[in-house]
């Protein structure tokens, strides 16, 4: 099958697409033929090896453990092992690989327990492969800070995947949401369902006086200190991106002495929250944002996109044309 590898950390240039092996599913494994995965700001980062730490997992001085990237993926289940219940051959699915990445990729394994559920009926295989990550992270977030309807939500970044997922969740549960983003942005985030929006450039929400229950950083860039005084007496801070030691040592010591509280941290993958989003979506309450596609042989290109950091929603790469 054709794969997207990369033997050493670099510039998109290190993406180079080859025959490896075809995955054969075990007893309790799917085989899904992917039609469309993505490139996400992470996979940026793992093929960067930015931060340095993920040289410890994924191997110092190349990537020996990941060398396929990719986490996102819609397609058609091609092959299922002996004991499969949950799908069958034919079934259009949509799912996350987990850890071990491996979707920027003709096929893929996985077991059928995994991040794994059936496509939503009104997208195509594009736009469902850019629904797991943001929506399913942006999911795991809000409902740790136990939102609930009529409360004031602040969503930091609100234009990325992760961003544009959390405004129209927030919505769904009946958040009052102001989106934070770029001025190049604003239209899109109001036609999410955004109630107010701010320009970053041009006004720090932190200290306009408003006061917040839940405020949603999608992507590690709003202000802590600012963040906390803008929370509402036991308000919920939620980083998405809290993997360095300071950021933890600090929202810990938040959490028990200002009354507020701040988490951070990896999102789950599960089959029950893309279960829960494919209902959302096919109710018309979701929808995905895609802000450029490329075919499987641009993934340098695509990188490269996405590396300067103004994509809004989602990059999608086609695998595969779709003939349903």
């Amino acid at each position: 099958m054709r794969a997207i590898v990369y033997t050493k950390y670099g510039p998109p240039e290190v993406l180079q697409l080859k025959e490896v092996p075809k995955p054969a599913p075990r007893d309790h494994d799917v085989l899904v033929k992917i039609y469309a995965t993505t490139v996400t700001s992470g996979d940026a980062r793992m093929r960067r090896a930015d931060p340095f730490a993920v040289r410890f997992f994924n191997g110092l001085t190349r990537p020996k453990k990941i060398t396929i990237l990719g986490n996102e993926f819609a397609g058609v289940i091609e092959a299922v092992g002996k004991d499969v219940k949950l799908f069958k051959k034919g079934d259009q699915v949509f799912g996350q690989s987990g850890l071990g990445l491996g979707a920027n990729a003709e096929y893929i394994c996985l077991p059928e327990n995994g991040s794994l559920s059936i496509k939503p009926a009104n997208l195509t295989f594009e736009e469902a492969a850019a629904i797991p990550f943001g929506a399913s992270t942006a999911l795991h977030f809000l409902r740790q800070a136990n939102i609930r309807a009529g409360q004031k939500v602040l969503i930091y970044g609100a234009s990325g995947s992760l961003g544009t997922a959390a405004v129209q969740i927030a919505r769904y549960f009946g958040g009052e949401v102001t989106g934070v983003c770029s001025n190049a942005s604003l239209e899109l985030v109001k036609s999410l369902g955004a109630d107010h929006v701010i320009d970053y450039t041009r006004e720090d929400f932190s200290k306009n006086g408003q006061s917040y229950d839940v405020i949603f950083d999608t992507v590690g860039k709003s202000p802590f200190s600012g963040s906390v005084k803008s929370l509402k007496q036991k308000g919920v801070y939620l980083r998405a991106v809290h993997m360095t030691l300071l950021p933890v040592i600090r929202g810990l010591w938040t959490s028990m002495t200002a009354g507020r509280k701040v988490i951070g941290g990896l999102a789950t993958e599960s089959k029950e929250n893309l279960d829960f989003l494919k209902e959302v979506i096919e109710a018309g309450k979701l929808k995905p944002v895609i802000d450029r596609s490329y075919p499987l042989e641009q993934m340098a290109e695509a990188h490269r996109y996405v590396d300067k950091g103004h994509k809004k929603g989602n990059v999608v790469i086609t695998v595969e044309a779709d003939t349903f």
